[in-house]
């Protein structure tokens, strides 16, 4: 269920007989008997049926490819919205308020067995619904969310995932439905109306509950909270540690519901996360994937963008665009990781060299290991977003700001983009596997050792640029995740280059193609997407309709529909304004000074001349050194010598 976890699911449950009787037994076969006798199967003449699509006409054009001379783009997103309405409706019909959907059973679940439903489905689609304008659905969405949805459950959620699906879903239906009221337009929405806050108060309502987890030793929240009680609990499993990218994406929700009600307590405690965490201090600001609540402090060294690891850097530079440039101590801490990734991270496959965004299990001074999850595809498009800031590339260089740093960065994005496309293409299927491996040089070049320019991707089942590719039996599962085409839509929407959306459009051809589970009832994950037919999952995430339909839709869609200079979406492809620091909120603290490698320094009095030492602050995962400096009469400037 969670998106920032790799994990499997139990197979579906199969109904058992209540009734055991021989009576009944025998009557049913005789019955059974009767009416197929009676339906003709047994007729020589009679072909078995194969299971009813509901929708068969609207996938004719599978069959019918058009070249790029004739594409309609408005008729290719209106494609996404027929895979959206079939993907729901088969929800409503067969699993209306459950948090799980498994299409292939047509079954419904709730992630707590004794709980009453958290409206997983239903509340991360909200926003989808109404950019689709699908305002009928939308209303019976609304009147479930009116009349059955309630918070005040006793058991444990996760605090990030309720965090980025929940929250942020309330929050961006609440911002589209006040912001742009042709949205799939509802009067019960209308200012005045009863319920016009409906999505405001359930939000409040939640987040008063997940505060809690916040209530630790240090201000990291805790991996889950209790939401009849609103206590934090620690992870049952990593030793009780947070994972880093869950305590630390958070904020941009917490921040916006704290600039629309005025709560600076939810503020506080976002930012706070922050503070502790670059207190640690980390070296070239690349942070071990675990956290703990209780201390603040890392556990072990393994460093990665992938799973637990990726919306740690998200939030930093959407924190920056989120506040409208006012908070420049994210972009600092962004462009600080930025560079580490460039330094310790980035290498080269062979012989095709394809940019590879790799993993340091064992830390900065451990093993590189070429390693991509598909996670990890979220990246390009926050480096491309991070170089002009939701403008397109022309108009940042007509209005003077593209320089050097610019021009490498996007070429960065460019290059990680293709290879996540890769991950697309190495398949029978066209669906990328959850993890990549790469055949790395021994040693691997990094980037420092001169950029590499990658091959062409010819087509053919055994081009002989896949054989850089690696998919491992236990990676080989395709979850519907939407991180590739969430940086297709931002590369396109910056850069203007027609491919990212060819590219998008062949993946979404491929879903539809390989995931659909027929009978009607919707799309499914893939158990194994490296064979033809590939084996199905039977589970829909709620991230198919909150995340990867959105982002087809808006890929293939006008560029002034949500406009990337305007706003901010969260790790769940939910919407959010960007606004002016206000109403008391304003950043609540400073970093502290740090050397070359971004380890904290600080000045301390140590004798009684009045000479200055300072000395670096320790933790669990950084050296220790000491830096003499002059006595000034100003605030010393620090110049660190690397160990």
């Amino acid at each position: 269920m969670y998106k920032d976890k790799l994990y499997n699911y139990a197979g579906s449950r199969k109904y058992t007989p209540f009734y055991r009787q021989k009576r009944v037994i025998s009557g049913a076969i005789l019955f059974l008997i009767g009416l197929v006798y009676w339906l003709g199967i047994f007729s020589p003449s009679t072909v078995k049926a194969k299971p009813r699509d509901t929708n068969k006409s609207a996938w004719n054009w599978l069959s019918s490819p058009t070249t790029s001379a004739s594409v309609d783009w408005d008729d290719r997103r209106e494609k996404v919205k027929d895979a959206f309405m079939l993907s729901w409706d088969g929800y409503e019909q067969y699993a209306w308020g459950f948090d799980e959907y498994h299409p292939v059973s047509k079954t419904g679940k709730q992630m707590d067995t004794k709980g009453k439903g958290m409206g997983w489905i239903i509340v991360d689609a909200l926003d989808t619904l109404m950019i689709m304008n699908l305002t009928s659905r939308l209303s019976h969405a609304r009147e479930w969310i009116s009349t059955s949805l309630d918070y005040d459950q006793d058991h444990e959620v996760n605090t990030f995932e309720t965090t980025i699906r929940m929250l942020g879903g309330l929050l961006s239906a609440y911002y589209l439905s006040t912001a742009f009221p042709d949205m799939a337009p509802l009067t019960d929405d209308d200012q005045g109306a009863p319920g016009e806050d409906l999505y405001l108060e359930k939000a409040a309502d939640l987040a008063g509950r997940i505060i809690g987890a916040f209530d630790s030793g240090s201000g990291v929240p805790y991996a889950s909270v209790n939401l009849k009680t609103s206590k934090g609990k620690e992870s049952h499993a990593d030793g009780g540690a947070s994972s880093t990218a869950e305590a630390s994406s958070l904020q941009l929700e917490f921040k916006y519901l704290a600039m629309l009600t005025g709560e600076k307590n939810y503020w506080e405690s976002a930012e706070k996360v922050i503070q502790v965490i670059d207190d640690n201090g980390m070296e070239d600001g690349l942070l071990p994937i675990f956290i703990y609540a209780t201390t603040g402090g890392f556990r072990d060294n393994n460093i990665r963008l992938g799973s637990r690891g990726d919306s740690y850097y998200e939030y930093l530079i959407k924190q920056y665009l989120q506040t409208s440039c006012e908070e420049p101590i994210y972009q600092e801490m962004w462009n600080q990781s930025l560079a580490g990734v460039r330094k310790w991270l980035i290498t080269y496959s062979t012989p095709n060299h394809f940019t590879v965004l790799a993993e340091r299990p064992f830390g900065l001074g451990g093993k590189l290991e070429g390693k991509m999850d598909h996670l990890v595809c979220f990246m390009p498009g926050t480096i491309a977003l991070s170089v002009t800031g939701g403008l397109t590339v022309e108009e940042v260089k007509k209005a003077g700001r593209w320089s050097e740093k610019e021009e490498e960065d996007m070429a960065l994005a460019i290059e990680l983009t293709k290879t996540c496309w890769g991950m697309y293409q190495i398949t029978p299927t066209g669906l990328a596997p959850e993890i990549a491996h790469f055949q790395l040089g021994e040693p691997p070049h990094m980037e420092s050792d001169g950029i590499l320019a990658s091959k062409e991707m010819t087509k053919g089942a055994h081009a002989a640029w896949k054989d850089d590719y690696i998919i491992k039996v236990t990676d080989r599962h395709n979850l519907q995740r939407p991180e590739t085409i969430e940086s297709l839509f931002y590369m396109w929407r910056i850069t203007g280059d027609e491919k990212y959306r060819e590219w998008g459009w062949q993946m979404f051809t491929s879903f539809v193609k390989y995931s659909a589970a027929g009978d009607g009832a919707g799309f499914t994950s893939l158990a194994n997407a490296n064979d033809i037919p590939p084996l199905l999952k039977d589970n829909m995430e709620s991230f198919w309709l909150a995340e990867t339909l959105k982002y087809f839709y808006l890929l293939f869609s006008p560029n002034d529909l949500l406009p990337l200079e305007s706003i901010v979406i969260n790790t769940e492809a939910h919407i959010f304004p960007r606004f002016k620091l206000a109403r008391g909120l304003k950043t609540g603290w400073e970093r502290k000074p740090r050397d070359e490698k971004g380890r904290i320094v600080q000045p301390v009095r140590s004798d009684r001349k009045g000479a200055r030492k300072a000395h670096q602050d320790s933790n669990l995962s950084a050296d220790v050194h000491m830096i003499k400096v002059e006595e000034t009469g100003q605030a010393p400037l620090v110049e660190a010598t690397a160990p």
